[in-house]
């Protein structure tokens, strides 16, 4: 294989793991809510935030700059749950749960806070993109072969293979995750055997919202800079790779972002970078038209 090819596969493979770490949290959260959080981006933003308050001030080493993240992403996480969502759930019966009215009132009450987020930021933090000291950058090259790849892709493609498998852990061998997945196949049925599900959804946002805490601080360290509005573009991917992926499939979003940041990386072959981003774009409009429950969804509902 071309070295050229195989660095952009490699770099792309990095673009998606991003995109599916954020990808998890929108899957997960509309998994067990049916609806979309789109104030999802700014937990990105915040993680990324919370870890360069961390290493300008306390100077912390990057392992422990990355748990910050996390947990500060965690908690951000169960406050946007108390303030965007939890007002809308007063009512707990099948149709208030179905209702189009309550979906879009979160989806707006969602939007609403990530504007507000976005502007306390800029606020106390200011608009122009805050620097990464450069002891902490993750842009020592690491020869392999004849390729030559970055310390920051090793920490993101084997950090991001971690918490994948520990989620997948959680969902799997855990009584939370075992709620969590009751509840997205079945919410009323949940709560008539005994399941709380006020506290699973809370734990729901607290995962999700880590994921992307994480993934923030992990792409500061590897590009160099953070700014308020980082949070946006790789957001809007994630949720092409949740749509893509059928709504609340986790391995269909993880799978679909992979791809999704593969393409990104290789069409750059064909056209310059601010045009690569037409490819999520195109992604989804030909997912919306032939694939409308997603290429991995189940045929509950059309996207």
């Amino acid at each position: 294989m071309d070295t050229y090819l195989l660095m952009q596969i490699i770099n792309g493979l990095s673009s998606g793991m991003i995109y599916a770490l954020i990808a998890i949290g929108f899957t997960l959260i509309f998994g067990v809510l049916n609806v979309v959080n789109f104030a999802h981006g700014e937990m990105y933003t915040i993680g990324a935030f919370a870890g360069i308050v961390c290493i300008s001030t306390l100077s912390w080493p990057i392992a422990l700059v990355i748990l910050v993240a996390l947990a500060v992403g965690g908690f951000s996480g169960i406050i946007l749950e108390k303030i965007a969502f939890k007002p809308f759930r007063r009512f707990q019966d099948e149709a208030s749960l179905k209702s189009r009215a309550m979906r879009e009132s979160t989806l707006l009450s969602s939007l609403a806070v990530s504007i507000i987020i976005k502007e306390l930021l800029q606020h106390f933090f200011g608009a122009e993109m805050q620097s990464i000291p450069a002891q902490y950058l993750m842009n020592d090259p690491i020869p392999i072969g004849p390729i030559s790849l970055s310390s920051g892709q090793f920490l993101i493609l084997g950090s991001s293979i971690v918490m994948l498998a520990g989620l997948q852990y959680v969902l799997y061998h855990t009584r939370i995750g075992l709620s969590i997945r009751a509840i997205s196949n079945n919410p009323l049925g949940a709560k008539y055997v005994g399941l709380s599900v006020d506290r699973t959804i809370i734990a729901t946002f607290a995962v999700g919202s880590m994921l992307g805490g994480a993934a923030g601080i992990m792409v500061g360290l590897y590009s160099g800079a953070i700014f308020p509005a980082m949070g946006f573009a790789p957001s809007l991917k994630a949720f092409v790779a949740m749509v893509m992926g059928g709504l609340s499939s986790i391995p269909g979003a993880v799978i679909c972002a992979l791809i999704l940041g593969v393409c990104e990386a290789l069409a750059t072959n064909f056209m310059t970078q601010g045009w690569s981003d037409m490819v999520a774009y195109s992604f989804l409009i030909l997912t919306l038209i032939f694939f409308p429950q997603g290429i991995f969804g189940a045929r509950r509902e059309r996207v």
